[in-house]
C-alpha cells in the first residue's frame, strides 16, 4: 500500500513539468505554489508526525539506554548511558547540517545532494510531499521525524561492543558512518519525488525505491544497516576480557524490562508514523505492531520453555524487540494476522543465532545487535513480500508513475527478488564501509581502552564517573 518517506519538495524548487493532479488542465502544467500546498496541510496529520517524532526519540533517550545500560556490568552502566546519549545528539547535529540534504534531494539514485546543506531553503513556508496526491506537511515536520531515525540507528550498533570501546574513536566513527553508509541507504530506499510530481519524472527514486523495494520503517535502513555494523565493529574490536570465562551477567533486568517497554510504545511512532498521515493506514500499521511484537515475545518464551525448562524476563524482552524489528519493514503493508505469523517466526530464528550461531562461532556481540536486529531485520525484510500479498490479506503495492495511482498486479517472488538485492546492497556497503572506519580508527587512534581501563570499567576510565555510589 503505502512506500515509506519522499523527499521535502520546496515551491521554489519544483519544475514547472512537475504539477499535482489537482492542478492537471488543458494546457500548460503549472506547479502549485507554496500558498496552494499550504492549503493541502491536515493539521491532524501535523500533528500525529510531532508526536511520532517525540516517540521515536524516546526509543533512544531513554528507552534504548536503558535497555542496553541494564544488560551490562555495573562499572560500564554509565558509560553505555552516555554513548547512547552523545551519538543521538551528534547524529542530530549531523542531520541538520547536511544529513536531511543527502537523504532526501533529487538527482541520483544512491544519494542527494547538498542544495539543502543547513537547512538551506527550508522554512515554515516550504512544504513535504507525503504518500497520497494533494496532501503536504509543513517541511520542518518531515525534517524532524526523519531526523529521530537518524539519531537511533547508529546508537543501536554500540550494543555490539559495549563495555570496550573508547569515547572518542565511537564519536568520530558515528560522523563517518552516518555520512557513508546511512545518508545514502535513507536516500536509496525511502527517497522519491512524491505521488504528484511523478508524472513527468518517473525516474527520480532512490535506487532500491526504483527497484520496488518494501521497507515501510527501516528494515533494511535501520536495523540490518546497524546490525552488520554491530558484527563487524565487534570482531574488529575483539573480544572483552575473560569472554567465555568470566561470568559477565546483566546487573539489572528491572532496568532492561523497563527500557524494552519504552522502546514497544516508542515504536508505534517509528512504525505508525511512517506513513506520514493520520488515516486508516496508521491504525494498519499501529496494531500491526502491537500484535507482532506480542506474539514475538510470546514465540521466546514458548522456545525457552522447551530449550530450557522455564522462560526468562530476558528472553521475553529480547523477543519482543525481535518482533518489533521484524514488523517494521511490513508495518503499512502485513493485515493483522500475518503480522502475528512474523513474529511467531521471527523468534526461534533469532533465538537460534544469539544461542547456536554465536556459541559456534565464538563472537562477543554482546548485547546480540547482530542476532536480533540484522537476523530479525532479514527475516522481516523478506518476509514483508510474503505478508504483503494481497491474497493472504496484504495491501500490496502502489504504481505512483500511473495518475491516479492504481493498485498493481502483485507478484510475490518478483518481491521477495527484490527484498532479497536490497538486503544483499545493505549488507555489502553498511558492512564493508564499517570494516574499512572500524580498521582505519584502530590503527591511527585506537578504538580500545587499555587493558587496566577495561577491567576498571569504562565508567571511570572514559568518564571519570560512577553509575552508582557503592
Amino acid at each position: 500500500m503505502i512506500r515509506k518517506m519522499i523527499s521535502g519538495m520546496t515551491a521554489a524548487g519544483l519544475s514547472l513539468g512537475m504539477a499535482s493532479a489537482a492542478f492537471a488542465q488543458t494546457g500548460p502544467i503549472k506547479a502549485p505554489t507554496a500558498d496552494q500546498m499550504a492549503t493541502m496541510v491536515n493539521k491532524g496529520d501535523v500533528a500525529w508526525m510531532l508526536v511520532s517524532a517525540a516517540l521515536v526519540l524516546m526509543m533512544s533517550i531513554p528507552a534504548l539506554a536503558l535497555f542496553y545500560g541494564g544488560l551490562v556490568r555495573t562499572k560500564n552502566m554509565l558509560s553505555v548511558l552516555m554513548q547512547v546519549l552523545m551519538i543521538v545528539s551528534v547524529a542530530a547535529l549531523c542531520w541538520v547540517c547536511w544529513g536531511y540534504s543527502m537523504a532526501f534531494t533529487g538527482g541520483s539514485p544512491y544519494v542527494g545532494g547538498f542544495s539543502k546543506m543547513f537547512l538551506a531553503g527550508v522554512s515554515t513556508s516550504t512544504y513535504a510531499a507525503t504518500f497520497s496526491n494533494n496532501v503536504y506537511l509543513p517541511e520542518y515536520v518531515y525534517v524532524i521525524f526523519q531526523m529521530t531515525f537518524a539519531c537511533i540507528t547508529p546508537a543501536l550498533i554500540v550494543g555490539a561492543f559495549a563495555e570496550r570501546v573508547k569515547f572518542t574513536p565511537l564519536m568520530i566513527f558515528t560522523v563517518l558512518w552516518l555520512t557513508l553508509v546511512y545518508f545514502p541507504m535513507a536516500h536509496m530506499v525511502w527517497y522519491f519525488a512524491g505521488p504528484d510530481f511523478l508524472s513527468s519524472n518517473t525516474s527520480d527514486a532512490g535506487l532500491i525505491y526504483g527497484w520496488g523495494g518494501l521497507d515501510f520503517a527501516g528494515g533494511t535502513v535501520v536495523h540490518i544497516n546497524a546490525g552488520i555494523a554491530g558484527l563487524v565493529g565487534c570482531l574488529v574490536i575483539g573480544k572483552r576480557l575473560g569472554f567465555g570465562k568470566e561470568a559477565t551477567p546483566p546487573h539489572s533486568l528491572t532496568m532492561t524490562m523497563i527500557g524494552a517497554s519504552l522502546l514497544w510504545v516508542g515504536w508505534f511512532g517509528f512504525n505508525a508514523g511512517s506513513g506520514l498521515e493520520s488515516n486508516a493506514a496508521t491504525a494498519l500499521a499501529f496494531i500491526n505492531t502491537f500484535v507482532a511484537t506480542a506474539a514475538a515475545a510470546v514465540s521466546w518464551s514458548v522456545v525457552e520453555q522447551i530449550k530450557h525448562g522455564k522462560p526468562s524476563m530476558l528472553g521475553a524482552a529480547s523477543g519482543a524487540v525481535a518482533g518489533l524489528v521484524a514488523i517494521t519493514p511490513a508495518a503499512g503493508y502485513a493485515a493483522p494476522m500475518g503480522a502475528i505469523v512474523l513474529g511467531l517466526v521471527v523468534s526461534p530464528i533469532c533465538f537460534f543465532f544469539v544461542t547456536t550461531v554465536k556459541n559456534a562461532l565464538k563472537y562477543d556481540d554482546t548485547l546480540d545487535v547482530f542476532g536480533v536486529h540484522c537476523v530479525g531485520g532479514i527475516v522481516g525484510a523478506i518476509g514483508t513480500a510474503i505478508v504483503a500479498d494481497p491474497s493472504l490479506g496484504g495491501q500490496g503495492w502502489i504504481d505512483y508513475t500511473v495518475f491516479p495511482a492504481k493498485a498493481g498486479t502483485y507478484d510475490m517472488v518478483a518481491q521477495i527478488i527484490t527484498q532479497v538485492k536490497a538486503v544483499c546492497v545493505t549488507l555489502v556497503l553498511s558492512g564493508g564501509v564499517s570494516a574499512v572506519l572500524f580498521i582505519a580508527l584502530d590503527k591511527t587512534i585506537g578504538l580500545r581502552p587499555t587493558e587496566e581501563a577495561e577491567r576498571e570499567g569504562l565508567d571511570i576510565s572514559e568518564h571519570g564517573e560512577r553509575a552508582y555510589n557503592m
